[in-house]
């Protein structure tokens, strides 16, 4: 019972440490109780010993998915029930992993695995066709932007290694005082523990109050319109909808404003790629460009390519009939005054089992086409394999990030390489009501921000629309549920930070070190039986 009770409060700690609600000093110690119950339980137990750890493991995890992610339920219930089990089953297995290595190798080489197969974990969450990065350790200081901006040097990985790192020295001082019952032991312990956390926070608040304003602006105007995706935004004509969006922009548009920016799929009527160039979308882009000299647009659209050459057929390609095929997309696309181009990127980073069937080959013929139903989005998305930067005037250039690709860290710094001076984000969160998911999506964008050093500015369908500058401060936003446009300077900056040109090393060389350790403990463990 001790070891449940143990396991109830590691997925407690984990929750309540967590963005929005939550205070991240809890997630320094959250994995020490489950940490004691895996040592008890591997010294202590005779029978059934794996699968005490997988049981205790699963509960933490659980717990911790439940709390935290809960509203995907209100998007879809059973993408909610399957994301929560099976994220709670594959968080419980690295920690199974973490048990057989430890019972076969020393405290020091099995706690380096931990931290180093967790990062692999998280690596992997942000490959693979079932990527669900959204728990990722290192996501948990996005409302305490302060605490991490070294992320620019580390990215959200620094983060992770940090949290494990204490975690780990507050349960070896744990295990030495029980073993030995020296007090100094407990006191050396703290203090260790204590400056593990001090001294990276002291390091990040240097940072953040040294932060300067880029000398180079622009003016944006950041349109809400607050478009219902269940009951209106799949029933909206795109000539309404641009309607609405003027009467947004005559709201907020000065002279100085350079770009406007609309959110995800704001034009949902479904244009034929060919005919883009004369669709509404591009008509009303280009009207706004004309009413208002040297103003750029840009926003989201939903298009698709049909075709009956089978040349054409891409793994993502959907199906209708005999020799008819197409390719639906998920896109931004933007509008120059100064030229008549219309300038376009697809959404490459998608929602699993709304925008994205993985692993069509294995899956689909068990379980047949069961793509979630969200609002009219159930076709598979087709993606690009380059990030584009969009052009504005003056050698200015902003990253066109699409919703969901803006929990991935490393997939941003592509945008970056290719010119980007600040970091349009359009999404549409409306899909899972007033909740923490919402809240959560805006408060990771935070980390982008540090990341790469550049200004965010937001556009939601359905809130929270935002500019966040480029140490992560929110300086503006509209509410949830509120229809209207905000403006605000946005900062340009053409510098690269560590990060954006190095990646998630942190990572790579944790995915060399689990694979040594791994194995050196398993021959360390065939020796010792022989």
């Amino acid at each position: 019972m001790k070891n449940l009770f143990y396991a109830i409060i590691t997925g407690f700690l984990l929750a309540i440490a967590w963005p929005t609600y939550g205070f991240p000093l809890f997630i320094f110690s959250a994995f020490v109780p489950l940490l004691l119950a895996e040592f008890n339980i591997r010294n202590h137990s005779k029978n059934w010993v794996k699968t005490k750890v997988f049981g205790t493991a699963y509960l933490s995890f659980f717990i911790w998915n439940l709390i935290t992610t809960y509203w995907i339920y209100f998007s879809t219930p059973f993408g909610g029930a399957f994301a929560i089990i099976v994220n709670s089953l594959l968080m419980s297995i690295v920690f199974l992993i973490y048990h057989i290595v430890a019972k076969r190798t020393g405290f020091s080489a099995a706690a380096s695995f931990l931290v180093s197969i967790w990062m692999v974990f998280e690596k992997i969450h942000l490959t693979w066709d079932f990527s669900w990065p959204w728990l990722n350790l290192g996501n948990a200081f996005s409302e305490y932007i302060s605490w991490v901006q070294w992320y620019e040097y580390t990215g959200t990985f620094g983060g992770t290694l940090w949290i494990w790192l204490v975690n780990i020295a507050v349960f070896k001082f744990i295990l030495q005082y029980r073993e030995f019952g020296e007090r100094s032991l407990l006191y050396r312990g703290i203090l260790k523990a204590a400056l593990l956390i001090i001294i990276p926070l002291g390091i990040s608040l240097l940072m953040y109050w040294n932060y300067e304003e880029p000398e180079k602006q622009l003016e944006a105007v950041i349109l809400q319109p607050n478009i219902n995706p269940y009951t209106e935004k799949y029933n909206t004509t795109d000539t309404r909808i641009g309607e609405l969006l003027e009467k947004l922009t005559d709201q907020a548009v000065t002279d100085s404003t350079d770009i406007i920016i609309a959110p995800e799929t704001v034009f949902a009527d479904g244009t034929r790629l060919p005919n883009l160039s004369n669709s509404e979308a591009v008509f009303f882009g280009n009207q706004i460009s004309r009413e208002h000299q040297d103003l750029d647009f840009l926003g989201g659209i939903a298009i698709y390519d049909r075709f009956s050459d089978p040349s054409k057929v891409r793994k993502q390609t959907n199906q209708i009939g005999e020799a008819d095929w197409y390719d639906d997309y998920n896109s931004a696309f933007m509008v120059r005054n100064s030229t008549d181009s219309v300038q376009l990127y697809h959404k490459s980073k998608l929602v699993v089992g709304v925008e994205n069937f993985p692993y069509q080959n294995i899956l689909k013929p068990i379980l047949g086409n069961i793509m979630i139903d969200l609002g009219g989005t159930v076709a598979m998305k087709t993606t690009q394999e380059e990030r584009e930067a969009f052009q504005l005037k003056d050698s200015v250039a902003t990253a066109p990030i699409i919703c969901y690709e803006s929990v991935y860290g490393e997939y941003v710094t592509g945008y970056i390489k290719n010119g980007a001076n600040f970091l349009s984000i359009i999404t549409n969160d409306a899909w899972w009501g007033n909740t923490q998911g919402h809240k959560q999506h805006l408060s990771y964008a935070r980390l982008r921000a540090v990341e790469t050093r550049r200004y965010v500015a937001r556009s939601a369908n359905t809130g929270i629309s935002a500019i966040i500058n480029a140490r992560g401060d929110i300086v503006k936003k509209l509410e949830y549920e509120k229809r209207g446009a905000i403006r605000g300077r946005i900062g340009l900056n053409d510098k690269k930070t560590f990060y954006v040109k190095h990646g998630d090393y942190i990572a790579r060389i944790a995915e060399f070190l689990a694979i040594f350790i791994f194995l050196f403990a398993m021959v360390k463990y065939r020796r010792t039986r022989n």
